[in-house]
């Protein structure tokens, strides 16, 4: 409903209400949209950080391994493979960022100097091959976890600052002008019931 239609100091009293409002929504959508982009920057920062990590050891890793079948056999080695479970310890809960969804991941499948295999026709080649091939995994689900972050928060942002938006640019504006027309309509009556009563004095 136009509130401007019906100038009454009812509807001042609900266009103000509305302003008011519509001004605290976007000051905390503008609030909120702060903090998810500085998590979001927190995130990708880790990334980065996370993705060298994964560059540097994936390397080591492989180097590792061709040594391991240069000193064991390929086919040695892949026989010794099969011995290395099918993971099932990683978890993942949940934490709420300004209403936004972040993974947590809780990762079980390993232990420290553990190997899942026998110390019979292996090595140190083939442990430092494991070993660098098990942090890899740990680091490759980290960054899962913080790729997930962003674009979880990346989707938040848009969303906000589309209702920011709507609310500066259209709803804050509408109201604003609503109350100036019902405050400008309101006078008017009060000038021309003014100059009413003078004349009706006057004639009296």
């Amino acid at each position: 409903m136009d509130l401007t239609l019906f100038p009454t100091k009812g509807n001042l009293i609900l266009a103000k209400n509305s302003l008011r409002l519509a001004t605290q929504g976007y000051a905390l959508l503008d609030k909120k949209r702060n903090v998810l982009i500085r998590e979001m920057m927190e995130f990708i920062e880790a990334a980065k950080d996370i993705q060298s990590q994964i560059d540097t050891t994936f390397s080591e890793a492989y180097r590792a391994l061709q040594i391991a079948n240069l000193n064991f056999g390929i086919n040695t080695v892949g026989r010794i493979s099969y011995a290395v479970p099918v993971e099932d310890g990683i978890k993942i809960r949940h934490k709420s960022v300004m209403g936004v969804e972040i993974p947590l991941v809780d990762d079980e499948t390993s232990e420290e100097g553990l190997y899942p295999y026998g110390f019979y026709r292996t090595g140190f080649a083939l442990d430092e091959a494991h070993k660098k091939f098990e942090k890899v995994k740990h680091l490759s689900l980290k960054l899962a976890q913080v790729e997930t972050s962003v674009y979880r928060l990346a989707a938040s942002i848009k969303k906000t600052q589309k209702r920011a938006n709507a609310l500066k640019n259209i709803i804050i504006p509408k109201y604003e002008e609503a109350v100036n027309q019902i405050q400008n309509a309101l006078e008017e009556k009060e000038r021309e019931e003014f100059t009413r009563l003078k004349v009706i004095k006057k004639m009296k």
